[in-house]
């Protein structure tokens, strides 16, 4: 019997995120994303696998790119949002903000840092392949790229306005 590590639990994750079921958001949410979307809105729909490929790859701003896997609402109620990102290396970190929404950001390749403030205090953390961040609503941060190659990770956000 073989045993699964951390890195084939974030390699199988967005076909483990493609088999939850939902309802929907509106046509203005469905317009912003590049996954399919599906009958009600959103692009969660049915129980299916959804090929990394299929999703189409658009550029941001810092020379990086970006891949919305999916987004909606879930049948439990909660919103959720699958999105996949690539930094480059030695790109400038993106300005500090505030989600109105939690945040699991699973590193797949690379080194990021994680600055957040924690009592008034900025607080940085370093993580490479394998390695999660948890953004809990309402956090001051940043995620950068700090390594010599690009750095991918999937971010899952959830509740809130995901």
């Amino acid at each position: 019997m073989s045993h699964s590590n951390r890195r084939d639990v974030l390699i199988a994750f967005p076909l483990l995120a493609g088999a939850m079921s939902a309802a929907s958001l509106s046509d203005a949410q469905t317009a912003s994303t590049n996954a399919a979307p599906v009958a009600g809105g959103g692009t969660l729909g049915s129980a299916r696998a959804i090929p990394f490929d299929s999703i189409r790859t658009t550029a941001t701003t810092n020379g990086g790119e970006r891949r919305v896997m999916m987004h909606g609402t879930l049948a439990t109620g909660e919103r959720i949002e699958l999105h996949q990102s690539m930094q480059t290396p030695g790109t400038a970190a993106p300005a500090f903000h505030v989600v109105k929404h939690s945040e699991l950001i699973l590193i797949c390749e690379g080194t990021l840092n994680y600055r957040h403030e924690v009592d008034g205090k900025i607080v940085e953390e370093t993580a490479g392949p394998g390695g999660v961040f948890y953004v809990a609503y309402g956090t001051n941060h940043s995620v950068s790229n700090i390594g010599t190659t690009p750095a991918r990770y999937f971010v899952v956000q959830m509740g809130g306005d995901a």
